[in-house]
């Protein structure tokens, strides 16, 4: 592989990275194909461009984080299940379904 081809790999490895950010569905993807950013090979390339030719629909990623004096004590995501006709409307419905699934903790 020349040097060129593994330039190309890294900026593109980078970008997706970047976009994990909005695109959380796409993480463990691009995480994986991070870890052979140094030799990629055919079929790293070819789950590369899988990756980044990968459409997106229109379900939101929804999740959560319960903190306790600063510490991460339960996290949540999904894919909604229906296409919300607004983000209000989304936001509405994902707080009351994490509400309902939230562990009860007593704290004496």
């Amino acid at each position: 592989m020349s040097h060129t081809d593994l330039e190309m790999y890294r900026k593109l490895v980078d970008k997706l990275n970047y976009l994990t950010v909005t695109r959380p569905d796409i993480a463990y993807s691009v995480n994986v194909v991070n870890h052979f950013i140094s030799f990629p090979t055919v079929t790293h390339w070819d789950a590369l461009e899988q990756i980044a030719s990968s459409k997106v629909d229109k379900m939101s990623i929804t999740g959560y984080c319960v903190f306790m004096e600063g510490n991460l004590i339960s996290w949540r995501s999904k894919k909604q299940n229906i296409v919300s006709r607004s983000s209000a409307e989304s936001e509405r419905g994902v707080i009351i379904k994490q509400l309902s699934t939230l562990p009860l903790i007593h704290i004496s």
